[in-house]
Parts: C-alpha cells; structure tokens; sequence
C-alpha cells in the first residue's frame, strides 16, 4: 500500500496537467530568437527539419512543464506518421536506462519503478505527465544524464579522475573518455553564471573542475542523444532539459555536434517572464516561450 499513494498523486496530476494543456497554449507568448512574434505552431513544424528539439527549461516552471508535454504530444500527432520520435530526458541518468525499458514494456509496476529510478522530487507533477505519454503511444525514452556519483567524483577529484572507473562502467554509463571540455561560448556563459569566473581561476589555468563536472552533464546527454540517433533512421528527438544547458545553442549541443556532426538541432526555451526583453531574450534560442504571463 506504500506505493500507491504516489501511484494516485501521479494519476491525478497527470488528469490535472492535461486538462490544463489546452488552456495554457491558448495565450502563451512565442517569440523567435530575434524577436520576432511566433507560435507552438511554429516550433512544431520548424520540428519536422530537425533531428533534435531541445526544451529548455526552468526545473519549478509548472507552465513550463504542461506546455513541453503539449509540445511532445503535438510533434507526436504531427510528424509520428514518418518520424521515430524519441523522448530523451535529463531528469533520468544512464545507469537506470534498464528499469526504464522495463516500465514502459509493462514489465515492471510503477511504484517499483520509482523507487528504483530515483525520479526528482517532481516527477509526479511535472515529469510523469510526459513518460506516461511515451508509455501510451509507445516512444521510446532515453535516461540521458550522467550518474551524479560521477559528476561528483568530476568536481573533487577533476575528469581523469573516471579513468580509474572499472572499463565496462565507464562503456556503460558514461561517454568515451576524455570527454570535450566546454567550448570558449559555454565557459564564458558559466563564469558570467558564477559571477564573472574570479573564484575559478585565470582562463589560462583551464576549466574548473566545478565547470568540467557540468560538462560531463553536457556530453552525457549529448553522447546518448547521437546514441538515439544512430539506432533508427529518420529519428526525431525531444529532450527537455535545463535551459542553462542549451541556451545560445551552447553545452549539450555543442557535445551533440561533437558526437554526431551535422545534426540538426532546434533549440526552444522557456523562461519564467511575461513580456519579451531583448536584452534578456534574444538569441538564446530559436524560440523562445515566455510563461510568466
């Protein structure tokens, strides 16, 4: 009985955030990257030319979370018909890709499923909504992220660190070593993030190791994204994530190009502000959804 009381929070939550769908896309601001106004219409077909759409983030952005589940449903109804559509998640890391599989194949219950993939704190309300929906139409859902034991070890110890991880968990869960370091755009936007970087150093001395555990998040995703890729042609990936890794279309996809050059990528964000600010929004994606309405 211990599982189902989140088992009925989910459910309703669910019910809730699809009855709230319809009405959120109603009145939501679009803009392009330039400023331009836009629509979720927009950003569904601009889908359809793409391998990738990025759907940036704010973690405790509950608009933000319906309409991504809006978004997944429609690029779904719009392009299911000729593209292997994919849902790969940054709320899932790599080493729980098995119990994943196992409850989208009905193979496993979900309370067992959640108390073996370490869901966030909101995945009923946020999350869930869009599993559930790759659950019913069978889309497949990739655990994108990187163990945070390893991320960690990253931020104490530095990158070479993983080398002394056993070879057949660093091929299972990790992406091949040494992994890309941050690109001169990303740094820049870490330290202005950190506070201008004084506390990390002189850009002679390289990333922090702070700054190298952040793109283990980065390559990860990036590594398991081309993984998805590669398996089924004409696939047609959604990912949401935190903004912060694909703003000004730098972090995870600067690691996706490096894995897989070519893709196509379109990156859409979601901010919590009500009116479009060109200083604060322009080119931080190629659209850009406002939610603080």
């Amino acid at each position: 009985m211990r599982g189902a009381l989140p088992l009925r929070v989910g459910l309703v939550c669910s019910l809730l955030l699809m009855a709230a769908s319809a009405r959120a896309q109603q009145a939501v601001p679009v803009f392009t990257g330039e400023g331009l106004p836009a629509s979720l219409d927009a950003i569904v077909e601009a889908a359809g030319r793409t391998d990738v759409v990025f759907l940036g983030e704010q973690h405790d952005d509950s608009l933000g979370h319906t309409l991504q589940l809006a978004l997944l449903r429609r690029i779904h109804e719009r392009h299911g018909a000729t593209r292997y559509v994919t849902l790969s998640m940054e709320m899932f890391e790599t080493d729980v890709q098995t119990v994943l599989d196992e409850y989208l194949a009905g193979l496993i219950t979900e309370p067992h499923f959640l108390r073996a993939s370490r869901p966030w704190d909101n995945y009923a309300r946020d999350y869930r909504p869009m599993v559930e929906y790759a659950k019913a139409h069978a889309l497949p859902v990739v655990a994108a992220n990187a163990p945070r034991r390893y991320v960690n070890r990253v931020s104490r110890r530095g990158p070479a660190s993983l080398d002394s991880l056993w070879s057949d968990v660093r091929a299972a869960y990790l992406p091949p070593l040494p992994y890309p370091a941050p690109t001169p755009a990303y740094r820049s936007k870490w330290d202005a993030l950190m506070g201008g970087g004084a506390a990390h150093g002189p850009a002679a001395a390289g990333p922090s190791n702070a700054l190298m555990a952040q793109a283990l998040w980065d390559a990860t995703m990036g590594h398991r994204i081309a993984g998805a890729l590669a398996r089924v042609p004409n696939t047609l990936v959604v990912h949401p994530v935190g903004a912060f890794h694909v703003e000004r279309n730098v972090g995870t996809p600067d690691a996706l190009r490096h894995y897989r050059p070519g893709v196509r990528v379109l990156v859409v964000t979601m901010r919590p502000d009500a009116a479009w600010n060109a200083e604060a929004h322009a080119g931080l994606g190629d659209f850009v959804v406002l939610t603080g309405r």
